[in-house]
């Protein structure tokens, strides 16, 4: 059906631009965010009780490496996700090999998007440095909606396709 193809390519696109803009917003407010990942990496916040401040990454290098990592990956996963987005609208009336087959860059876009969130904020910046703890860094809830809407479109997308009547 073509309105299900059509509601793929949509998607698709909408996690790109989302994506492109949080990447744009990072680039342009560089230093606002860079306070966040410094002030996460240093577990500024994390109460003093806790046992896990010996995890903490004091230093402006690997803090700016970390940033620069993150930006790179949301520039990739927006231009994936897009390039997906135009791969499956070129590809909207083919066949229903023809269009799985265009969906390979936003599958791994999704994926890709996928991981940043979950392993990079989830895992490593909720987990290894506290930032759950934290009052005003904690940015897990944000994360897990984003990864959790990439799951769900990813879920969406990877569904086989019919042949457009």
């Amino acid at each position: 059906m073509l309105a299900i193809r059509l509601a793929k390519i949509v998607c698709i696109a909408a996690i790109g631009f989302y994506v492109a803009l949080v990447a744009f917003g990072n680039i342009t407010d560089y230093w606002t965010n860079f306070g966040f990942v410094t002030g996460v990496l240093d577990m500024d916040e994390v109460p003093a009780a806790s046992r896990i401040h010996w995890r903490a990454m004091p230093s402006p290098v690997l803090h700016h490496a970390s940033y620069i990592l993150i930006i790179a990956a949301e520039i990739t996963v927006a231009a994936l996700c897009i390039a997906g987005a135009v791969a499956m609208a070129r590809r909207a009336r083919a066949r229903a090999a023809a269009f799985q087959g265009a969906k390979n860059m936003a599958v791994a876009g999704l994926t890709l998007g996928f991981l940043l969130y979950e392993g990079g904020f989830v895992a490593v910046g909720g987990e290894w440095f506290g930032m759950w703890q934290a009052r005003d860094f904690d940015a897990v809830q944000s994360a897990f909606r984003t990864l959790m809407t990439m799951l769900g479109v990813l879920i969406f997308v990877s569904l086989k396709d019919e042949d457009v009547a």
